[in-house]
C-alpha cells in the first residue's frame, strides 16, 4: 500500500484507460491550509481489498480521517466559476448544456450535433463544477467511446434507440460492471460488481451514456451528502456552496442542478431522491415499491448497496418532469404520460404535512399554493393526524436492522467476496453514519422490528389507502421538507438545525418528517420545484399518490410544472 498520487484530494482511477476523475479541493486548491497535500490513503493501481489489508487498515484511516476532517472543517467555502464557451459551430456549450433529455437525443439523432461534441461539452462542464465534489468517478473514456459509436450507428444510417447519446450520472450505489461502487464508503472503495442495476442497464441499453458515479451520503445513511470519506468528501449545492444539496443522493442532484447532464439516477429510502431534488431545484421521482414484487415499479434487487429492502428503490431525477417521464418510461417499460389538466384535480392538504415550516419556505410553497387553485385544483383540508407517530414505529426499525441481513446479500449477488458488513461497519468514515451504523451492528432494533414490518406498516399503508378513498383526492400535496438547504455542517456530518429561530432540532430527524410516511407505506412520490426562498434557496413541493399511480402522479406533476414554472439556473452556471 503507497499513498495516491496527485490530483487532489479523492481524485482516483481504477481503470486508467478507461476512467479518469475529477480533482476535489476544498477551497484551498487541493492543499491543507499549512500549505501540504491532503492526504491520498490507496493505491491508484492494482488495489484489491484483501484480508491483510483490513486488518491493518483501521488505525491509519483513522488518523487519516481525523486530518482530512480537520482540513475541512478549516476549509472556507468553495468558488466556482462556469463560462459558456463557444464550440465548432452551431449552438454553443451553454445553450447544449440548458438543453432538456428531449431536446438532447433529438439533436444528435438529427446530426445538429454529434455525439462525441455533446459528451466532451458534458465532461468539461463536470471538470469546471469539480469543486462542486458532485462525483466520485468521472468515465471519461468509456463515455466518449460509446459517443464514438452512437456518431457511427448515425452516420451508417442505422437506428438508434430512443436514448442515444443522452448523458446520464449514477449515484455510486448503483451497480454498474466492473467500475467501482463505492457506497461512498472506504471499505468499498475498490469493490467492483459483477452485475449493472437493471434500472440502469435499461436505460445504458436505450443508449444513454454514463459519464460517472455521483458522490452520495455515506452508505446512503443521510440527508446532507457531508460525506468524509477521502475520496468523496463533502457534496455542495450549486445554489449557494457553503450549502448542503440534500441527500443521500446529493452528488447526482448537484450534477443535474449545475447543468452537467440533464437527468440521472438516484435512490431513495426515507426521500434520498425527493429532498435534494427539493434542495437543489431539480425533479425527484420516487415510483410505487409496495410490498415488493409486481408492485414494485422499478426492480433493482441486490444491484444496489442496500439500507432496507422494504423501503429502498431506485428513483428517477431530472431538470424537468419530462425529463424524469422519459426516464422513467424506459425503466418500467410504460408508455410517457401526457400533462393532466388541473381543473377539478383534488389535493388533500394534511395539517400534520405543513406545520413547523420554516418562514422563508412557507411563503413560497403557499404561493405555490395559490397558483394550484388559480389553475382549477382543488385543495381538500383532510388531516392524518397520527401520521408522524405511527410512522416513527416502522422507519428505523427498518432501516437499521434489514442491512444486517440486506448488505451481505449484496456483497454475495456482486461477488464481492472480500468485504464483510463488519468491514463496512469498521471503517465508516462519516461521524452521523458511524453513530447509526452501530445501530445496526448492535441490531438496535430487532426487538421491534416484526411488529414494525407485519403490524404496524400494514396500518400506515392502511390510512393513506383510507385517506385517499375518504377525502376523494388524486394526490396529498405538503412541501417536500420543513426548510431549504442549511450549512454544511463539517464537524458533524449531519447535527442539528433550527427553524425560525427555536430550539435544536437533529438534522435528520427533520429533513426527512415529510418524506418518510409515503416511503415507509411504499407508494410513489414526486418532488416537484416550487419557486425561491427570498434567500434564493430552492424549495420542493412534493405530491405522493395511491400505490400504483406513478403514471397519473408523473401527469399531474407535468402539469404542475406549468403553472409552478421553472426555476432559473444556478447564479454560478447560469
Amino acid at each position: 500500500m503507497r499513498p495516491g498520487g496527485s490530483g487532489g484530494l479523492g481524485c482516483h482511477s481504477t481503470v486508467p484507460t478507461q476512467q479518469s476523475c475529477v480533482g476535489r479541493t476544498s477551497g484551498s486548491g487541493g492543499k491543507s491550509p499549512s500549505g501540504g497535500a491532503l492526504p491520498l490513503f490507496f493505491s491508484n493501481l492494482g488495489f484489491f481489498l484483501s484480508e491483510t489489508y483490513l486488518h491493518g487498515l483501521k488505525g491509519s484511516l483513522q488518523a487519516t480521517f481525523r486530518t482530512v476532517r480537520d482540513t475541512i472543517s478549516m476549509a472556507p467555502a468553495i468558488q466556482v466559476q462556469v463560462r459558456g464557451h463557444g464550440g465548432n459551430g452551431g449552438d454553443d456549450s451553454r445553450t447544449i448544456l440548458n438543453w432538456s433529455a428531449d431536446e438532447t437525443v433529438a439533436a444528435i439523432r438529427e446530426k445538429r450535433i454529434t455525439a462525441r461534441r455533446y459528451i466532451t461539452t458534458v465532461l468539461e462542464q463536470a471538470k469546471r463544477g469539480a469543486s462542486l465534489n458532485a462525483f466520485v468517478t468521472l468515465l471519461r473514456d468509456q463515455a466518449l467511446e460509446a459517443a464514438d459509436k452512437v456518431d457511427a450507428a448515425i452516420s451508417s444510417g442505422a437506428a438508434v434507440p430512443p436514448l442515444a447519446g443522452l448523458a446520464i450520472v449514477a449515484k455510486d450505489n448503483i451497480n454498474l460492471e466492473d467500475v467501482p461502487t463505492t457506497g461512498g464508503t472506504p471499505a468499498l472503495q475498490y469493490a467492483r460488481p459483477n452485475n449493472t442495476a437493471p434500472s440502469l442497464r435499461k436505460l445504458i441499453t436505450a443508449g444513454a451514456i454514463v459519464i460517472g458515479k455521483a458522490n452520495m451520503h455515506e452508505l446512503a445513511f443521510g440527508v446532507t451528502s457531508t460525506n468524509f470519506a477521502p475520496f468523496a468528501l463533502p457534496v455542495h449545492n450549486p445554489y449557494a456552496a457553503n450549502m448542503i444539496p440534500g441527500g443521500s443522493s446529493g452528488g447526482t442532484a448537484a450534477a443535474i442542478s449545475s447543468h452537467v447532464v440533464p437527468c440521472g439516477l438516484g435512490t431513495d429510502t426515507g426521500g434520498s431522491v425527493r429532498i435534494p431534488a427539493a434542495l437543489t431545484g431539480i425533479v425527484g421521482f420516487r415510483p410505487s415499491l409496495g410490498d415488493g414484487g409486481s408492485e414494485r415499479r422499478y426492480q433493482d434487487d441486490y444491484a444496489v448497496v442496500p439500507i432496507s429492502h422494504t423501503r429502498d428503490t431506485v428513483g428517477t431525477m431530472g431538470r424537468s418532469v419530462a425529463d424524469v417521464t422519459l426516464l422513467d418510461s424506459i425503466i418500467a417499460g410504460q408508455a410517457r404520460p401526457q400533462a393532466a389538466n388541473l381543473t377539478g384535480v383534488r389535493f388533500g392538504i394534511p395539517r400534520v404535512l405543513w406545520s413547523g415550516l420554516d418562514e422563508n419556505l412557507e411563503q413560497v410553497v403557499i404561493k405555490a399554493r395559490q397558483l394550484l387553485e388559480q389553475a382549477g385544483a382543488v385543495l381538500v383540508d383532510a388531516d392524518m393526524p397520527d401520521l408522524i407517530t405511527l410512522d416513527n414505529k416502522i422507519s428505523l426499525p427498518l432501516a437499521l436492522h434489514e442491512p444486517r441481513m440486506d448488505i451481505p446479500a449484496y456483497l454475495k449477488a456482486s461477488n464481492i467476496t472480500n468485504v464483510t458488513i463488519s468491514d463496512i461497519a469498521r471503517y465508516v468514515a462519516s461521524p452521523d453514519v458511524q453513530k447509526l451504523f452501530k445501530l445496526v451492528t448492535d441490531d438496535a432494533f430487532g426487538g421491534v422490528y416484526n411488529d414494525a414490518l407485519t403490524v404496524h406498516r400494514p396500518a400506515l399503508q392502511r390510512m393513506y389507502a383510507d385517506y385517499f378513498l375518504r377525502a376523494n383526492v388524486s394526490a396529498i400535496l405538503f412541501p417536500t421538507t420543513p426548510l431549504p438547504a442549511t450549512p454544511i455542517d463539517y464537524v458533524n456530518g449531519s447535527g442539528n438545525v433550527s427553524i425560525n429561530g427555536g430550539p435544536p432540532q437533529d438534522t435528520f430527524g427533520t429533513y426527512i418528517s415529510f418524506t418518510s410516511p409515503g416511503s415507509d407505506a411504499g407508494i410513489p412520490g414526486l418532488s416537484i420545484p416550487a419557486g425561491l426562498t427570498r434567500g434564493g434557496l430552492p424549495v420542493g413541493i412534493e405530491i405522493d399518490g395511491p400505490l400504483g399511480s406513478d403514471a397519473r402522479l408523473l401527469s399531474i406533476g407535468l402539469a404542475m410544472e406549468k403553472i409552478l414554472g421553472r426555476l432559473p439556473p444556478p447564479k454560478l452556471f447560469a
